[in-house]
């Protein structure tokens, strides 16, 4: 099978869109006959029908549909590739694809992101952030998929190389009137007698919860599980359970949700985060300069 070519597919595309031949030719300037010769070809290369002729113009086939779907992907993978490669020109610093855990997200990221891109030095560089857990963080660079991670310090960091980032405090959370927010410091240990708000399985403070009510041999009782650290919140101040989460996310939200927060005292509850990366030398310039 022949290579496909882009132009073909995106006139090709918009046939099949408009139903007229004759109408996407006149939209991009081209004679018709030349738009129905590339068709014929792609038909011919394709070994299948694609168009079918009907009342009032023409109308993909079954193919045709399947190819369609096919080739709008193509065609904005390829916009996207040409507008990435568009941040080196004109002195532009480039695209920063970065993995980055929920916690750092929710936490001083964005702020340390914009401090970075308001920089006059900075402005022509964009960043690119991918919301994961810190395994799969490791996993996107090790993939090559992303150029900078950003995770907890506990992950399995082998092969790569790290920056110290920031650091956070785990704290349990409650409503105002739960029995549990008189205390101003507990042990992890000493709340799994009331129900809990999880986070995903997968998540690094799930995973380190799980791995303290076992050594504890306890057991943690969920009521409900979210996706992030604000929804754990919520829940937590309609009075459904408490929840571990970052003091530096709760505290914001403290105050107008009714919460409670209590210090823990186990030494896991404070976590470092680290910047990583495969390789310095090969790190692209713009990229180097947000690590930096």
């Amino acid at each position: 099978m022949k290579d496909l070519d882009l132009m073909t597919l995106r006139l090709f595309v918009a046939v099949c869109d408009t139903r007229s031949i004759a109408r996407v030719a006149e939209r991009e300037h081209i004679v018709p006959s030349a738009i129905s010769k590339r068709l014929a070809q792609l038909e011919q290369d394709m070994a299948c029908k694609l168009l079918q002729r009907v009342r009032r113009g023409v109308e993909p086939t079954t193919a045709g549909q399947t190819l369609s779907e096919h080739a709008r992907g193509l065609i904005g993978a390829a916009q996207r590739v040409t507008a990435d490669m568009a941040s080196y020109t004109s002195g532009a610093a480039g695209l920063v694809r970065l993995a980055a855990t929920t916690s750092s997200v929710a936490e001083s990221l964005p702020d340390d992101m914009a401090s970075f891109l308001k920089m006059p030095a900075h402005q022509a560089i964009r960043i690119n952030v991918q919301e994961l857990v810190s395994r799969d963080v490791v996993r996107a660079l090790h993939e090559g998929s992303v150029s900078l991670g950003i995770c907890w310090d506990a992950a399995d960091l082998s092969g790569l190389q790290t920056l110290p980032y920031r650091s956070d405090h785990l704290a349990i959370v409650t409503h105002a009137t739960h029995p549990l927010a008189k205390h101003k410091a507990l042990s992890f240990a000493e709340t799994l007698g009331f129900d809990q708000v999880s986070l995903p399985a997968a998540s690094a403070v799930q995973l380190l919860l799980v791995r303290a009510a076992a050594t504890a041999g306890q057991s943690i009782t969920y009521r409900a599980e979210v996706s992030t650290f604000e929804a754990a919140l919520r829940v937590v101040r309609s009075g459904l359970g408490i929840s571990v989460v970052p003091k530096e996310v709760a505290q914001p939200l403290a105050k107008a949700f009714n919460l409670r927060i209590i210090e823990l005292r186990d030494d896991w509850a404070r976590r470092r985060f680290a910047i990583c990366f495969r390789d310095a030398q090969t790190l692209p310039a713009a990229a180097r300069l947000l690590a930096e």
